[in-house]
């Protein structure tokens, strides 16, 4: 009896002790979880800070070019200009004749063949375009003799950049040794700078990395985008309205909403597949174009924009509603004047989010031909254009050292245009957001 009394004083006791050590347990178990997201956390920014760090590393320099200075003779005999009034003749002289003399006249000495060409090649080619552009400009630069910085050779300028080590064997650099004593003495005389890239912000694209700009790819992105927001911006909106406010609950409208989620899930590129096969091969219209492009895309930003304008039309109180119903107002009435203001807020947040996932693909624009090498800056929806997506997938597979430079600057002006959107976006919500 005595036994039995002991037993149960200290049953109570040892339930205590063991809830006391599941709940140590279970304290310390959260102390992991905690513990573990901070690490999540702490790993995700440390992997972002690396990776922007290694573009703005690399993007940085595409921002600057080098120059060098050279007296040019615009000789009109060498520039094979018989009339000063033929614009096609200013056009199409031989201004890299006269490059060539200046530096032969700087460089006296180097006389073999080898090494002349070897010369020749630290200017870049887009020298003559400068020259071109400096006597149309200006007439009374012929036969007259003008200090001019030209563009270097992307070579040169990488080695500027401190991209080329000149200690290494000459076999394994792209200059050469003769190459680095011309350099050392321009940049002794002072005939070397580096200035603000403009090139690189108003040319369109080239095969020389010198000469390449973005500004083709801005262009086509810009008319792509503004296909696209014209086209899905009041679809996407109408669509909403219609499934949330006026569409009878039955099973063709569940289908119809189960198909706009999955559509929204679907891989970029089956989009691409299905403006090759409708837009270009049925309908006809050009390939490679910012017309279909915003077409393509359309297709791929009208789920989202759709499902967010409906979550933005089931935020707005059934009380509005019931409050102009009651006074008389048709159920368009109510919802033109009422819910689609209140709900408008979060369709532009939903349409600038869906913008800037259209900006940043590339995927369904391959498959349309957007891919092309393009030189000329488009100047309307149907001109051939690429995009700034694919415009950085194509300096990426491009083996010169310059084109790194490029592809990481591309990437900034990119996520610079992204964050902005994103960032609009915030804006308008905050503004124009009532809270029930």
């Amino acid at each position: 009896m005595s036994s039995t009394t002991v037993f149960n004083s200290t049953t109570p006791h040892r339930d205590a002790d063991a809830v006391n050590r599941r709940l140590k347990k279970r304290y310390a178990a959260e102390r992991r979880f905690r513990l573990y997201g901070l690490l999540s956390v702490a790993a995700a920014i440390t992997f972002l800070v690396i990776l922007l760090s290694s573009i703005v590393a690399n993007g940085l320099p595409a921002f600057q070019k080098t120059y060098l200075q050279l007296d040019i003779t615009f000789d009109q005999n060498l520039l094979g200009i018989d009339d000063v009034s033929d614009s096609g003749q200013l056009i199409s002289a031989d201004y890299q004749r006269v490059v060539k003399e200046a530096l032969k006249v700087k460089f006296p000495e180097v006389s073999d063949r080898r090494d002349r060409r070897a010369l020749n090649a630290l200017v870049s080619n887009g020298a003559a375009y400068q020259l071109a552009a400096m006597l149309k400009a200006d007439l009374s630069l012929l036969n007259t003799s003008q200090s001019v910085w030209l563009y270097a050779d992307d070579d040169v300028d990488t080695y500027f950049k401190g991209n080329i080590d000149r200690n290494i064997p000459e076999s394994e650099r792209r200059l050469k040794d003769k190459q680095f004593q011309w350099l050392d003495k321009l940049e002794a005389e002072e005939r070397v700078k580096k200035s603000f890239n403009w090139t690189f912000l108003t040319a369109g694209d080239s095969r020389e990395p010198e000469q390449a700009g973005i500004r083709g790819a801005l262009m086509g992105s810009f008319y792509t985008i503004v296909v696209t927001l014209l086209l899905s911006f009041p679809i996407g909106v109408a669509a909403a309205i219609y499934l949330e406010e006026f569409a009878p609950k039955n099973r063709w409208t569940d289908l119809i909403e189960v198909n706009i989620n999955n559509l929204a899930a679907v891989p970029s590129i089956v989009f691409g597949l299905l403006g090759l096969a409708v837009f270009i091969n049925f309908f006809g219209l050009p390939r490679s174009a910012p017309l279909v492009g915003g077409l393509v895309l359309t297709l791929m930003t009208l789920p989202t924009i759709i499902i967010a304008s409906r979550a933005a039309i089931k935020s707005v109180p059934p009380s509005i509603r019931e409050a102009a119903l009651g006074v008389g107002a048709s159920k368009m009435q109510t919802t033109i004047h009422h819910v689609l203001p209140l709900a408008m807020p979060g369709m532009l947040t939903g349409t600038i989010i869906g913008m800037a996932q259209a900006l940043g693909e590339t995927a369904p624009l391959l498959m349309i031909g957007m891919v092309a090498f393009i030189v000329d800056v488009p100047g309307s929806f149907s001109d051939p254009a690429t995009v700034l997506p694919v415009q950085i997938y194509l300096w990426a597979d491009s083996p010169e050292r310059g084109f790194v430079e490029l592809t990481s600057a591309a990437i900034l002006v990119l996520l610079v245009f992204l964050a902005t959107m994103n960032f609009l976006a915030v804006l308008l919500r905050k503004k124009f957001e009532r809270r029930w």
